[in-house]
């Protein structure tokens, strides 16, 4: 009995420092993981990551430790092993995974070529975002593979051999030769590497030869370079005046933010006439609590453009531009819009002497990581078609600080690419196929009288934008053709018009810029019609449709009654009732109320327009004029047999 005490006790001491053990064991991970999200909270990725891996080789796992160890390898461009993060992160976690983590795991998925995956991957990001221009751009963009591919080939890699084993990128033009940024043979002690990657930290070199070829690589100068990072630059045309990247850096001293992180500025310096860089500012709409980096400027070095976090910010950082004053004073930072920026990353700007603006985003569609895209700027505006420029440039990694010049074409940028000597590595090209920025669309055909098919010489064919507002015509020639260019960005309403005749019209929308023949046949315009005929019906319009519940002209149905004030201003005698019905969906005295305020909507529009009022006549007749069998609710009729109700009529009063 004495020994089965013994033994028993003995048990429960064993038990005891097992679970003493345990709540060490776990008390330790706990302060790991606190200890890797003080990491993370500070930029330090690279020490966060190892942490975060000693926490998961132990079996603790979350959906927050696996979400921050994720975007740690994302954002140190780690694509394969924050795309195997991620996957378990859905897999595991699939409730708690938000719009960001699915559009990461999606950008990474592309760089190891499963565009499947990708895709499934932002169609749960579309579907947790509502207004997110990223999510926009994959629902209108399907097919942005296809337009890649048709983008590619244009450019000719060459070799660029002032690479090391470290990392060389952001080129920019300098004199006969470049200056960049790299890591290389900095001599910076272990204390001054930076956390965020591990890495020594950045200085800014030159190749200032006459030749490339011939030329060695050189620091910059102390005026410039610090213990601290040193990275994108450009100078003026004349060589005089440096804007460049560094971190917060001020008396030798470093300055973190409230969240202790070291921001970047954009500084700028002259060159004194010792023939070193001085004079040394930093620029006004610095902050210490947000980023400002990667200057370029325009051809007439009267805009500066750079990125920022800053307040007004889109995204994780947008491209903005600045007035660059006579006095040297800058103007209010102004951030270039939801055309150029999304809610990801827009970053390293370059502006060619033909106002062609390069820069790189991972919000665009892209083959994977950051890619290059190209705009043409209007008048300081970017409305035109973002364009991505395709391979050999763009690769499934990043791809960024792409510069060319114009009258050359050649150019380099960099990219952190597999084949590379380095972690980053700069590529020269030549480019050999200019991009379609404007996207110039030949639209040619000819006019014709619909009865007779005799062309009609003479004839007005104009363009219309989506605001009615006319952006070009033309006349046809003696065998009836016409021929015009027009800006296939946008949509457009090509119109042909001739005395006598019902003008006739067909849209256009965004297109590829391929040639496109487009034929009229016309109708003569007199009409021979009495008392109670539908004008639509004898102009062969189409049906005047509303949308359910709703009682506002559609932009389908804009187009028709216009024909109809056409027809009204070729006769002014002419009068019209508007006849309006619903469908049978909805209480009677309510679809009653519906149709007359469509009838009156159909009118009031028509007034608008410069119609007289004692001209038109309105009245509803809701559901008792119903054009098929969908009664009573019509609950086994389709959408589409509902939509044939819910219309306007035109009958001819006088």
């Amino acid at each position: 009995m004495a020994k089965k005490v013994q033994y028993l006790f003995g048990m429960l001491c064993c038990l005891f420092l097992l679970n003493v053990s345990a709540q060490e064991t776990v008390e330790k991970e706990n302060r790991l993981v606190t200890k890797g999200n003080e990491r993370y909270d500070e930029y330090s990725f690279r020490p966060a990551i190892d942490i975060y891996k000693r926490v998961l080789d132990k079996g603790y796992v979350s959906s927050d430790l696996l979400k921050k160890l994720g975007n740690s390898y994302y954002f140190n461009a780690d694509y394969a092993e924050a795309a195997e993060t991620y996957q378990k992160l859905v897999k595991n976690y699939p409730s708690e995974v938000g719009p960001e983590e699915y559009f990461r795991y999606a950008q990474t998925l592309k760089t190891l070529s499963d565009y499947d995956g990708a895709k499934t991957a932002m169609a749960e990001f579309a579907k947790l975002t509502t207004d997110d221009n990223r999510a926009k751009l994959y629902n209108t963009e399907s097919s942005f593979l296809e337009d890649i591919k048709n983008n590619s080939g244009r450019y000719r890699l060459e070799a660029f051999k002032y690479n090391s084993p470290y990392s060389d990128f952001a080129p920019s033009f300098y004199k006969e030769g470049l200056i960049f940024s790299s890591d290389r043979d900095t001599g910076n002690l272990a204390r001054y590497r930076h956390t965020w990657n591990s890495k020594d930290f950045l200085d800014l070199y030159k190749v200032d030869a006459d030749s490339l070829s011939t030329s060695t690589v050189s620091k910059l100068g102390e005026g410039v370079n610090t213990r601290l990072h040193e990275s994108t630059s450009v100078t003026t045309k004349d060589g005089n005046t440096l804007y460049f990247t560094r971190n917060n850096f001020k008396e030798g001293k470093y300055i973190k933010d409230e969240e202790g992180v070291i921001r970047l500025k954009v500084f700028r310096a002259t060159m004194t006439d010792e023939g070193a860089w001085g004079n040394l500012e930093e620029l006004p709409f610095n902050s210490d609590a947000y980023s400002v980096a990667h200057p370029a400027l325009s051809p007439d070095e009267k805009t500066l453009y750079f990125v920022s976090d800053m307040t007004g910010s889109l995204g994780a950082s947008d491209i903005f531009m600045t007035e660059v004053k006579e006095d040297g004073t800058f103007g209010t930072p102004v951030n270039l819009g939801n055309t150029i920026n999304t809610e990801a990353r827009e970053t390293f700007p370059f502006v060619t002497g033909e106002n062609v603006l390069y820069f790189s985003s991972d919000g665009h569609p892209g083959l994977g990581g950051l890619d290059v895209f190209a705009t043409k700027i209007k008048e300081g505006k970017f409305e035109e078609a973002i364009l991505n420029v395709g391979e050999p440039v763009n690769s499934k990694m990043d791809d960024f600080t792409f510069i060319i010049d114009a009258e050359s074409r050649k150019g380099y940028f960099a990219s952190n690419r597999a084949d590379g000597q380095g972690a980053d590595d700069i590529y020269a090209f030549l480019e050999t196929e200019r991009l379609n920025l404007e996207c110039v669309q030949e639209i040619t055909g000819t006019v014709r009288d619909k009865v007779s098919n005799e062309v009609l010489v003479g004839a007005t064919v104009k363009v219309i934008d989506e605001n009615n507002d006319e952006i070009m015509s033309t006349i046809t020639d003696a065998d009836g053709n016409y021929t015009l260019s027009i800006d296939c960005n946008q949509g457009n309403f090509v119109r042909a018009t001739v005395q006598g005749y019902v003008p006739s019209e067909e849209y256009l929308g965004k297109s590829d810029g391929k040639a496109k023949i487009i034929d009229f046949y016309l109708e003569k315009d007199t009409i021979t019609a009495g008392f109670g005929d539908d004008l639509a019906k004898l102009l062969q319009l189409s049906t005047i449709y509303f949308d359910f519940d709703k009682y506002n002209i559609r932009k389908d149905s804009e187009v028709e009654v216009e024909k109809v004030i056409a027809a009204m201003e070729k006769y002014p005698s002419l009068k019209i009732k508007v006849n309006s019905h619903t469908d049978s969906r909805g209480k009677d005295s309510y679809n009653l109320l519906l149709s007359q305020k469509r009838a009156e909507a159909t009118v009031n529009y028509m007034i608008a327009k410069g119609i007289a009022k004692d001209r038109l006549v309105s009245e509803g007749f809701g559901e008792t004029k119903l054009v098929n069998e969908c009664t009573n609710g019509g609950a086994k009729c389709s959408a589409a047999e509902h939509e044939l109700n819910r219309r306007s009529e035109f009958i001819i009063e006088e």
